[in-house]
């Protein structure tokens, strides 16, 4: 008897290792295939998808521990068998794929290709049947170690490429867990990113594959890894070539969380920098998901609308999505909802840029921009008695000025009747550094709107502050721009009435005038420039003569200053010409 049971134990054993010697070849033949699939040069998506079944079988079956006298041994060694043959027919259609001869023409060889991906997907269907009839075990995983800080190319290699055997045919635990380890060193290496697009057999592949995985977790993991290799611009082509933007768009339609489709706009972000694949994006419907989220951001929350309002910045440089957005898709209403609305400060800026960028594109677009009341919300935002940053402040001013200055005659009379004039007067008068500066510019920009904007602007009080900021501003710049506006206000008559009522106005201009420096300032110029618009009424030329800084214009004209000669000129006189003698005369 034990005679019988040792041949009975040393045939077991003996079929047993003929099973591992069978699964082994099936195994080098599938590594063979697959690496000579990759000179095929006709047909590369089918052979994408055959790639793919093979990484499966193969990942399935590295970790099988055979028993030979298991229920399902006759079946694995069937599957075998099966897969081997499956794997050499697909070899004889490589050297057809290439280009030399078709052996029947590319619609048989197509053919002969779909047959091929048909029967190896029979087969991850019977190895996964087996397996969960629980004859055929699943071996212990040897879990690799990370490689060091400064690891070679081949030690990155190797640890990376057990990661997507992992995330290929590992449960879920094992799944969530690789691709956590995966997240962890393409953060911290640029060489895994190279790796896993370059030497990993069809790794952009296996992450596409998961952008669609049922495990949240394993989802999200996905999704972070294809932003990390998204941000290098050596690699988007292969993401998009890889197919990322279908998978990635689907994920902000689905009923996933805000955080997952948080992820998924990051991706769209980086693919759509400089408006790079901006139609792929457009063809597989993103703009309207990313409308959608917009228009839900009550539920979509301020870092989802922000990061789906910047994929939607770099769309609009593309004038036929710009109009789809418009016309089509219905983004204006949104995003002025969106202003209008309880939304984040962080998501209501980039909503105000948003806006501006598309009334940036055409005169159509900015007329649509207008009709949807976009200026009366932007306005809103300025008013100090609702809590805004100063940051949203800022940009409000700066997308009025994109909306409204191209073509001033067509929307300045909303811009007054929206009190924009009093909100811009207080942010000079009580603004930051910053934010004055920004008020600044819209009443530069104004006062070369037209005179009875100047006129307006008189009224509101602009002179005063406008003098002041040239007398108080540190930056040449400031000075210059509020020196210009004064100039500009000054030659409406009206204006300069109101100005030399107030005798500090002209001295402050007078006493700026100091011969501080051997040639004057833009600023400077600007201020001779608005005294020369006050000597054209005799209340002007008193109040300047009147001044006990008159002296600077002598100054500045024996210096051959002709603004301040052709004052000196206007202003005339016994007392001035005694005073100047000589000094106007060219």
């Amino acid at each position: 008897m034990g005679e019988l049971a040792a041949e009975a134990a040393e045939g077991s054993q003996e079929a047993e290792q003929d099973e591992q010697g069978r699964l082994a070849a099936a195994l080098d033949a599938i590594n063979s295939l697959i690496s000579a699939s990759f000179s095929a040069s006709l047909f590369p998506l089918k052979w994408q998808l055959i790639r793919d079944r093979l990484n499966r079988l193969h990942g399935g079956l590295a970790g099988i521990t055979v028993i030979a006298a298991s229920d399902g041994h006759e079946a694995f060694e069937g599957l075998l068998r099966d897969v081997v043959d499956a794997v050499r027919e697909a070899r004889e259609l490589v050297p057809r794929s290439q280009g030399r001869h078709y052996g029947g023409g590319k619609l048989r060889l197509r053919s002969d290709l779909d047959v091929v991906a048909s029967t190896l997907d029979a087969h991850v269907g019977g190895l996964d049947d087996i397996c969960a009839s629980g004859s055929l075990t699943r071996a212990r995983a040897i879990v690799v170690p990370r490689p060091c800080a400064g690891a070679s190319r081949e030690d990155v290699r190797f640890y990376v490429r057990d990661l997507f055997a992992r995330l290929r045919v590992g449960g879920a635990e094992m799944r969530r867990e690789a691709a956590t380890a995966l997240n962890e060193v393409l953060r911290d290496d640029e060489k895994c990113v190279r790796v896993v697009v370059s030497d990993v057999a069809d790794g952009v592949s296996v992450l596409v594959g998961l952008l669609e995985c049922q495990d949240a977790c394993v989802q999200e993991e996905a999704l972070d890894a294809v932003s990390v290799i998204a941000g290098f611009d050596a690699y988007k082509g292969d993401l998009v070539v890889g197919g990322v933007i279908a998978p990635v768009i689907r994920v902000l339609d689905t009923g996933a969380g805000p955080a997952v489709k948080e992820r998924a706009a990051r991706v769209l972000s980086k693919l759509t920098e400089n408006a790079d694949n901006a139609w792929a994006v457009a063809a597989h419907g993103g703009v309207t998901a990313l409308v959608n989220v917009c228009s839900d951001h009550r539920a979509s929350g301020g870092e989802l609308v922000c990061a789906a309002c910047r994929v939607l910045r770099s769309l609009v440089g593309v004038d036929e999505i710009r109009k789809y957005m418009v016309a089509d898709a219905g983004l204006v209403p949104v995003l002025v909802s969106l202003l209008r609305g309880p939304a984040d400060d962080a998501a209501q800026i980039q909503a105000m840029e948003l806006l501006a960028a598309i009334a940036s594109g055409d005169s159509s677009s900015r007329e649509a921009v207008l009709q949807e009341g976009a200026v009366d919300s932007l306005v809103r935002a300025l008013d100090p008695g609702i809590p805004r940053s100063s940051k949203a402040r800022e940009v409000a001013l700066r997308a009025i000025d994109a909306i409204c200055f191209p073509s001033p005659e067509y929307s300045i009379d909303r811009l007054l009747g929206a009190v924009f004039l009093n909100r811009v007067l207080f942010f000079l008068r009580n603004g930051d550094s910053t934010l004055q500066h920004c008020a600044l510019k819209s009443a530069h920009r104004l006062c070369h709107v037209s005179e009875e904007t100047k006129k307006a602007m008189g009224d509101a009080g602009f002179m005063p502050e406008l003098v002041g900021i040239v007398q108080a501003a540190k930056s040449l710049e400031t000075r210059e721009i509020a020196a210009e506006a004064l100039c500009a206000m000054m030659s409406v008559h009206r204006n300069r009435k109101r100005f030399v009522q107030d005798e500090r106005n002209v001295t402050q201009i007078l006493q700026l005038l100091g011969p501080d420096e051997e040639k004057p300032s833009p600023a400077k110029r600007f201020l001779l420039s608005t005294l020369v618009h006050l000597t054209e009424s005799s209340s002007g030329r008193r109040k300047i003569m009147s001044s006990e800084h008159v002296r600077n214009l002598e100054k500045l004209a024996e210096t051959n200053v002709m603004d301040a000669k052709k004052i000196v000129k206007k202003l005339g006189g016994s007392r001035l010409k005694n005073m100047f003698h000589g000094i106007w005369s060219v």
